[in-house]
């Protein structure tokens, strides 16, 4: 690839944070390029070019561009397999690998992601909780965890015994639950709460919270 490598996103933006997580967990040197989406850089025609979808992240690997933050995590993985740690699985186990990266988009994200709305951005922009949203969500995502706390009592983490991308594209809704009411139903699951904890304490990941939540100068 010609030129370097550079995320276009916004740090507090869960799926920029799960594209940042593999860019450190396999240590590029890349640059972050910040879209400033109070201003609607995201809806620019700059932008647009990158993603038509008008939605960050967006990733400029040379000439090539990618845009969902889940495929730009495949890319990295698969194509950089000898760089930093492995996020994949060799061979049949990567089927059980991509059992749990279609459980985790479509089982476990959209509930989170109705749950952050209500409990963590409508909290950012002043807009009252819907307690019957919450009271709703936490009821999914009880028997997601059920299932999470099955799965983890065979293996140490969701697609074997080595940490991958079914585990990383959880860390962003995961960061943010922890600050809510949510973290009790981790807690109450002794598997899940060991492995959220676990891969919330990763290096690589700190570097994306650093990112979210500078320290004061």
């Amino acid at each position: 690839m010609a030129g370097g490598m550079k995320l276009h996103g916004s740090p507090i933006s869960t799926a920029t944070m799960r594209a940042l997580a593999a860019l450190y967990e396999k240590d590029f040197d890349f640059e972050f390029c910040l879209v400033d989406m109070k201003s609607g850089a995201h809806k620019s025609p700059a932008f647009l070019s990158l993603n038509p979808f008008g939605q960050v992240p967006a990733l400029e690997d040379g000439d090539l561009k990618l845009f969902e933050s889940r495929a730009i995590t495949a890319h990295l993985a698969h194509a950089y397999a000898d760089k930093g740690i492995q996020l994949i699985l060799p061979g049949r186990e990567m089927a059980i690998l991509s059992v749990w990266l279609e459980v985790e988009a479509h089982q476990f994200d959209p509930v989170v992601s109705k749950l952050l709305w209500e409990l963590v951005y409508k909290t950012m922009f002043g807009i009252p909780v819907d307690p019957a949203v919450v009271e709703e969500n936490e009821a999914k995502l009880s028997k997601v965890l059920e299932v999470y706390e099955a799965r983890l009592g065979q293996s140490k983490y969701l697609a074997g015994d080595c940490y991958t991308l079914a585990d990383m594209h959880h860390l962003p809704g995961l960061s943010y639950l922890m600050g809510t009411q949510v973290k009790k139903m981790f807690d109450a699951r002794p598997r899940v709460s060991a492995w959220a904890a676990d891969i919330l304490a990763r290096p690589a990941w700190a570097k994306v919270v650093a990112l979210k939540d500078p320290p004061p100068q």
